[in-house]
């Protein structure tokens, strides 16, 4: 596999030296949504794994307005971004999920913020209709935008249990969509969902490499507090993966996808107070160490 910077994958922060020739961050803001599974349009509560902040622990406060949400961020990061440029980032529940009219003043206002060079917008394949998708060509051609797209898995069942939605040919239609308009997107995927094993997670990769995503976001299971996910494994004690079974997988993904895509994250971030499972997970760096040295090992086998 190429190495960019000494690295055996090509990562965001690599992408982002290459495109912008220097270091650039990203804002994690609230928009203001719910989601389709959440409000009874699809179902009620959510994926199973979410949490009631819709997995944005680290957002911005959504009673505050979008400028405000950024102004925050930034103080908040100002000695570690150091006046660099940001991503604005709809990062919680489903950041498409509204009128155009609503999304195009939210996305608008992030992107006239004189720090904000463009967006990231977290949101699910089965709610980006034509109008939508319309809004996003028009920014895709004027600024630097991707979506990302909740896939979690390529098994249906699988998909069922955690209560997703949609079926898997719901993902792919919407990434033929975005090819077609030239919008960059990435694809989330989570390695240890409940009775899914190594090879279906495999396959979920290759479905995501098959749609020609620009990048992929790998996460590790987080089982959170006060999910229906905790309810489940207090239930059933389904099978949590080691640390040693996780870089396996991540590794075995990371080796065969293409080198141009877009690696965006290895592993997942939790609460420390909020994760029950896996404990190892909550070690960022050591994870992130196992999975380069595993690297190394395989380019050397």
């Amino acid at each position: 596999m190429e190495k960019h910077n000494n690295r055996r994958f090509y990562s965001l922060s690599n992408f982002f030296k290459d495109e912008f020739k220097d270091k650039v961050f990203k804002v994690s803001l609230d928009g203001g949504f719910t989601c389709p599974n959440r409000d009874g349009k699809i179902s009620y509560g959510g994926c199973i794994f979410c949490s009631d902040s819709g997995s944005g622990e680290f957002t911005g406060d959504r009673i505050k307005s979008i400028t405000e949400q950024i102004d925050d961020q930034l103080q908040f990061m100002k000695e570690k971004i150091k006046g660099k440029k940001v991503i604005a980032y709809f990062q919680n529940f489903t950041n498409t999920y509204g009128s155009v009219e609503q999304l195009k003043k939210i996305y608008y206002e992030a992107l006239n913020h004189p720090m904000v060079l463009g967006l990231a917008i977290g949101t699910r394949p089965d709610c980006i209709p034509e109008d939508v998708l319309d809004l996003l060509d028009e920014i895709n051609k004027k600024y630097f935008i991707w979506i990302e797209l909740g896939l979690q898995t390529a098994d249906d069942n699988i998909a069922k249990l955690i209560n997703r939605g949609y079926n898997l040919t719901v993902y792919e239609e919407t990434a033929r969509s975005l090819k077609r308009k030239n919008i960059k997107f990435v694809t989330h995927m989570i390695v240890g969902l409940p009775t899914e094993e190594k090879e279906a997670i495999l396959e979920t990769a290759k479905v995501i490499v098959k749609s020609k995503a620009w990048g992929i976001k790998i996460h590790s299971l987080h089982i959170i507090k006060g999910t229906h996910l905790e309810k489940l494994y207090k239930e059933t004690r389904f099978k949590i993966f080691n640390l040693e079974e996780y870089v396996d997988i991540v590794t075995t993904i990371l080796k065969f996808i293409p080198t141009e895509m877009v690696v965006h994250r290895v592993t997942g971030d939790g609460k420390k107070d909020e994760v029950i499972e896996p404990v190892w997970s909550l070690n960022k760096r050591k994870v992130l160490n196992e999975i380069e040295k595993e690297l190394k090992k395989r380019e050397n086998i």
